[in-house]
């Protein structure tokens, strides 16, 4: 039995901590050196390393944004280090009042507890409206 949180436990931390906006814990989430690709987002929004990740989850709690994550299922895949998970996360803009969803696929995977590479396919343009 590993000492290590499981893939489905790492991946449930992320989204507990991005709807609760715990931006500073987020980031020990990753890997010193985690890669994150974000496929629809454009080469610009990759992301390297732990600092990068703490400059991203540092803008997230600046956002005037409420968010839940919602229909939330995870696969288990042939290597045991890799989820692909599939949710929502369901919100609402706390200036404007607008509310959004923004699906998303997320293709994690983690080793030793730690978030080491992640493709995250979500749809930035309904977030990107809804600040608008």
């Amino acid at each position: 039995m590993s000492e290590f949180a499981s893939p489905r436990a790492v991946f449930q931390r992320v989204i507990d901590g991005v709807t609760a906006r715990c931006t500073e814990a987020l980031p020990r989430l990753y890997a010193e050196d985690a890669v994150i690709v974000p496929p629809f987002a454009g080469d610009a929004s990759r992301l390297e390393g732990r600092e990068a990740l703490r400059e991203h989850f540092a803008r997230l709690g600046s956002l005037p944004v409420e968010m839940t994550a919602r229909n939330v299922v995870v696969h288990q895949t042939a290597d045991p280090e890799v989820i692909v998970a599939e949710f929502e996360y369901a919100g609402r803009n706390t200036e404007t009042g607008r509310d959004f969803v923004v699906p998303n696929i997320v293709v994690l995977r983690v080793r030793k507890g730690r978030i080491v590479e992640s493709r995250d396919y979500a749809h930035h343009s309904v977030l990107e409206a809804a600040l608008a």
